[in-house]
């Protein structure tokens, strides 16, 4: 688990989200700093898009 205290007391502060896609023989899978994981897939476009699905979700609190 991540955790980081606030730069200003009293304030949260939310960690940065960095994705990374890893490959494993002909499999890939995309990690995000906050914990995220995507499933092992074959198919790198797919690991891709669920990647940027992650970030836009996150990027996105309403």
């Amino acid at each position: 688990m991540h955790s980081e205290l606030p730069a200003v007391p009293g304030t949260a502060r939310m960690p940065e989200h960095r994705v990374v896609i890893s490959e494993r023989g002909s499999f890939c899978h995309a990690t995000c700093t906050c914990g995220w994981y995507s499933p092992a897939r074959r198919s790198r476009d797919l690991t891709r898009r669920e990647a940027d699905d992650h970030l836009a979700a996150e990027a996105d609190p309403g």
